[in-house]
């Protein structure tokens, strides 16, 4: 499938019914993920900084932010969208330039986030990213992140007010979708979906009402965030130090094992010539 045709895809599974997103960090978990029933793959930047050897928090050199991308790509079939942090720049102008690499890659799709900066600031890099994916031909979904919720931006009584407030000067300069993890409150999330003017993102954590229920009250979109690769770091440590410490006892299989994990990637070399 085109890059036209996945971006025609991923735009289209914002527009009716509750998107799923399940996170994946590199291209073995991107496959793994797929081969479950997912429609479309997002990474997840605290992921795949961890599996590159970085903190997170924008220290991930873009290159490797791209060759994991690309490792993506080759593997699934799906539509990509990358969460990619702050642009990993201030300049709008170099953001744009290393977004161009992310199509490049072939993703589709970005999130990219306001954190403790100015709203102007991140309006003025999406302004320059949708300008330059135009340009390249490519109808880029922007996923425009707000921290408010999750750095407790704004008081309590206030976070609706200065979210929608937001979502107005990001709907200005081109976002196609709202991404507010950390809200969890239903009337919260009522009141957002009906004002943004933009399809709402939120992010799986406690206290966030159910599918069912999300689905109900409008949202488009739910991320699990990095919970799964925080999961998966969390069994490797268990099963590791079971294996240390248990005289280097075999470690005990579940859904998965070697043949069926080595037959999600048979075929794929295949692919692509």
């Amino acid at each position: 499938m085109t890059t036209t045709n996945h971006a025609a895809t991923f735009r289209q599974l914002h527009q009716h019914g509750l998107l799923l997103l399940a996170n994946a960090w590199d291209a073995g978990s991107a496959r793994l993920i797929e081969s479950l029933g997912a429609k479309a793959i997002a990474t997840t930047s605290a992921g795949v900084a961890w599996a590159n050897g970085y903190v997170d928090g924008s220290r991930l050199p873009v290159q490797h932010s791209v060759a994991t991308i690309a490792n993506i790509v080759r593997v699934i079939r799906v539509p990509l969208s990358v969460d990619f942090e702050d642009g990993y720049a201030s300049d709008p102008a170099t953001v744009a330039d290393n977004v161009a690499r992310v199509i490049d890659a072939g993703a589709v799709g970005i999130n990219i986030e306001d954190g403790a900066d100015s709203p102007d600031l991140l309006a003025g890099k999406i302004e320059r990213i949708k300008r330059m994916a135009a340009q390249r031909g490519v109808d880029l979904f922007v996923n425009a992140r707000t921290d408010v919720y999750l750095r407790g931006l704004a008081s309590d009584d206030r976070r609706v007010e200065e979210t929608l407030a937001r979502a107005a000067r990001y709907r200005a300069a081109g976002a196609d979708n709202l991404f507010v993890p950390g809200v969890v409150d239903a009337d919260d999330i009522r009141h957002i979906v009906a004002n943004a003017g933009l399809p709402l993102n939120v992010m799986s954590r406690p206290g966030l009402p159910s599918v069912p229920e999300l689905a109900a009250l409008g949202v488009r979109r739910l991320s699990a965030g990095a919970s799964i690769s925080i999961a998966t770091l969390d069994c490797v440590a268990g099963l590791t130090d079971s294996f240390l410490h248990g005289e280097g006892k075999q470690v005990p299989g579940k859904a998965l094992d070697y043949g069926a994990i080595n037959k999600l990637f048979d075929g794929i070399e295949a692919r692509q010539h």
